[in-house]
């Protein structure tokens, strides 16, 4: 007999083609597994093959159901990760194009890409039936998330336009730093001496891009632009990543009660609304003279939605210990496209600022994941 899950959300078949395996100890009980019958109009007998599945949307079987004694089909191996490279790709290249894109505010663009995240999330929202605040008591903490989420946006999208590619992008890597620095002083999470020893490295190679006049003299060689430009840009990625590092710490406490399509309609709302005020007060909003740049700018949104459905599906079947680790390929992009399109030749403080930041993220992600690994198997145990 073909056995096949009940309930319609678990018979329904993966994405992937993989058929669905039956959980241990739902044998019994409210999800309890049925025995498949024939659809309408089929007859079962001789036709076990052809046999459609009346719980698995009409499909014929074996591609509905398991049946008793075969084994699951492996997932491909290292897909996860794939997806975690070609999301760093699309990100980088979004970047440049960013890059590119001449007398265009950083806040229009960010404009730009909130409409994109709006008209991709909206029919979510109408599918999953969500509504369009969320719960009561978790609207404070989405507005925050939306406000502290766009604002990362717009900040990141300044220090893309005024300092290297590189350089910006090296910076947002201190992300996973201060969020384990946030999440021990709001969430009460366990911060050690390994996670101070990663702060350090961070907080170094930081040091060694900016490149502070006081420790290394007023002339610094290798900045794109002025000096107060690249400044300026340090210190609006550093406030970017600052943002960042909040938004996780309120999604972690928001946990999983508030759906993740939810989460991403205030960040665009929030976002665009932000970005329209700003604009006006800042007398910059006009459409680019350049049909190129109207195109880059088309380009930046659909580079940067396929960047985070990518990055998505990476977390859905990996681990996030080694799909953090692998998101480090941003830094290898960026300096990759900054010196082939860009014609900028990185200097060796750049170089070794990136070392010290990626050893102490991929540090900080490698820890995680660990731990993470030693807690499944003691709740196994």
């Amino acid at each position: 007999m073909v056995l096949c899950q009940g309930g319609e959300g678990d018979a329904a078949p993966a994405a992937s083609g993989q058929e669905p395996e039956v959980p241990p100890g739902q044998e019994n009980g409210p999800g309890a597994v049925q025995p498949c019958l024939p659809a309408p109009g089929v007859e079962a007998e001789g036709a076990e093959e052809r046999r459609a599945c009346g719980c698995c949307s009409g499909m014929s079987w074996p591609f509905c159901c398991e049946a008793p004694g075969t084994k699951k089909k492996a997932a491909c191996p290292g897909l996860g990760l794939f997806y975690t490279i070609l999301s760093a790709f699309l990100f980088s290249v979004a970047s440049l194009f960013l890059k590119k894109i001449e007398d265009v505010h950083s806040v229009e663009v960010s404009a730009f890409r909130c409409v994109f995240q709006m008209a991709f999330v909206l029919p979510g929202l109408i599918y999953y039936k969500t509504g369009f605040l969320g719960p009561k008591g978790k609207r404070i903490f989405l507005f925050f998330r939306g406000f502290l989420g766009s604002t990362a946006m717009v900040l990141l999208y300044y220090a893309y336009q005024v300092m290297p590619l590189a350089d910006a992008t090296v910076i947002t890597f201190t992300s996973p730093i201060f969020t384990s620095l946030l999440a021990w002083i709001f969430l009460k999470e366990k911060y050690s001496l390994w996670d101070l020893l990663f702060t350090l490295f961070a907080v170094t190679g930081v040091i060694l891009i900016a490149r502070p006049p006081f420790l290394f003299g007023s002339r610094v060689s290798g900045i794109e632009g002025s000096y107060s430009d690249h400044l300026k840009g340090t210190i609006a990625a550093i406030a970017s990543t600052l943002s960042a590092a909040s938004t996780i710490v309120i999604l972690r406490k928001v946990g999983k009660s508030v759906h993740y399509f939810l989460s991403i309609w205030y960040y665009a709302v929030i976002g665009l609304i932000g970005c329209v005020i700003a604009l006006f007060v800042l007398n910059e909003w006009r459409l680019p003279h350049c049909g190129r740049d109207r195109v880059f700018l088309i380009l930046i949104g659909l580079l940067g939605l396929g960047g985070q459905i990518f990055l998505t599906k990476a977390l859905q079947i990996e681990k996030a210990g080694p799909v953090s680790i692998m998101k480090t390929m941003d830094v290898v992009f960026a300096f990759i496209l900054q010196v082939l399109f860009l014609n900028h030749l990185p200097t060796w403080w750049t170089v070794g600022g990136a070392l010290c930041v990626v050893a102490s993220s991929s540090g900080t992600a490698i820890r995680k994941w660990r731990h993470s690994v030693k807690k499944a198997k003691q709740g196994e145990i």
